[in-house]
Order: structure tokens, then sequence, then C-alpha cells
């Protein structure tokens, strides 16, 4: 599996951004996926997962009403859209496949992780 995410950069506290992560080898069209987020010195944190159609999808209460997690099946894509940004969602995220078609918070549910793409917000 090779996950490819993009999106991230720097932006201004209120401000968006949408986050991407594609699996050119279209291996994950069956799995939840899911991401996350890290910042130096803390454990990962779950942010947002989808079900493998779409059908679910849960959020960090930390990120709830601010961002969408969505899935395009026939692009093979998941993308975060990210509203309202604060300085605290700095971070490098993560994108996620995880082992079933439904997953949850816990990192361990995923298997395959992405190169994580850096996301700054300045106040």
């Amino acid at each position: 599996v090779q996950l490819q995410a993009s999106g991230g950069g720097l932006v201004q506290a209120g401000g968006s951004l949408r986050l991407s992560c594609a699996d050119p080898k279209r291996t994950f069209s069956n799995n939840a996926v899911g991401w996350f987020r890290q910042t130096p010195g803390k454990e990962c944190e779950f942010v947002a997962q989808i079900s493998w159609n779409g059908g679910s999808k849960s959020y960090a209460d930390t990120v709830k009403g601010r961002f969408t997690i969505s899935r395009d099946r026939a692009k093979n894509t998941v993308d975060l859209q990210m509203s309202a940004l604060k300085p605290e969602d700095t971070a490098v995220y993560y994108c996620a496949v995880a082992r079933g078609s439904h997953s949850g918070a816990s990192a361990t549910s995923y298997a395959y992780w992405g190169q994580g793409t850096q996301v700054t917000v300045s106040s």
C-alpha cells in the first residue's frame, strides 16, 4: 500500500485547508481510512475516520464541527476538509488505512500509514 498525503501548508487562524490521501494502487477501496496528527513530544492523535463506503464517519471532539472527512471511491482518495483552523491544529497529519471496512480511533487498528503532511496554523 502506498499512501500519498498532500495539501498541508501554512494558514492563518480561522482559515481552511484541504488534505488529500491518495492510493494510486487502489488498495484501500474496501477499507476504512483515518486521519491522525502528531506534534513533537506528543502521542499520535486521532482526527477522523471514514468507513469503506463512506457510510460511517467519526471525529475527535477537538475537530468536530470544523473538519469534514470524505472519500471519492472513483478516484480512490480520502479528503479532510479543515475549516476554522486554530493554532492548536498545527501538526503533521497522517492518513492511514484500517485493517477492516470499519474502524475507530485507535491507531493500532490501522495497518498502513502515509508519509505525513505538515499543517501550520499561525495566530
